[in-house]
């Protein structure tokens, strides 16, 4: 299996997070990645994004221009690489943040109320790994067993008491039925 992934947003929403966790888990399991982050000179509130290569062959190149799976967190970010998804793609949205709905019919859609699960449980700036678990149920791109291991790898050592909150925001993406 080869994927290509690009995650979107604005700095601030954790968009290089998210995808630094997906190629770790990808690691984690023996597969063949790579992380590429991109962001806008202002950071927060500027945009961002990641392209992440999870392969069973060697990754030739890091760039996702053509993403099998697009993961966008704001409007602008939908608006630019709506089009760049690969027919029979799939494109994950955060419908609390984004109103108009993707116009391609030969991609497979998936609407989340990201942010509004994430102030939900507590988390509000962690609506990028609501979004990741959503991703990985409907994809199954990394597995969903032993998300601590992937996240040990990408949260930072002084924050080891947020490994809770993420598994958490990442288990209330997956169980997410819309």
């Amino acid at each position: 299996m080869n994927t290509g992934i690009l995650i979107a947003g604005f700095g601030g929403q954790g968009v290089l997070f998210a995808g630094k966790f997906l190629a770790y888990k990808g690691l984690l399991e023996e597969r063949n990645v790579s992380w590429l982050p991109s962001y806008g000179p202002e950071m927060r509130g500027g945009t961002a994004n990641c392209s992440v290569c999870l392969s069973d062959d060697p990754v030739g190149s890091p760039i996702v221009d053509k993403p099998d799976v697009l993961i966008v967190m704001n409007l602008p970010s939908l608006d630019k690489y709506e089009n760049a998804v690969v027919p029979g793609g799939h494109i994950f949205v955060d419908e609390t943040l984004i109103a108009r709905k993707v116009e391609r019919t030969d991609v497979k859609v998936s609407y989340i109320p990201a942010t509004a699960l994430a102030k939900e449980i507590g988390a509000p700036t962690l609506a990028n790994m609501v979004m990741i678990g959503k991703v990985i149920r409907e994809t199954g791109v990394v597995s969903y067993d032993d998300l601590e291991a992937g996240l040990k790898k990408v949260v930072s050592a002084r924050h080891q008491d947020l490994l809770g909150v993420n598994k958490k925001a990442i288990e209330t993406g997956y169980a997410y039925g819309g």
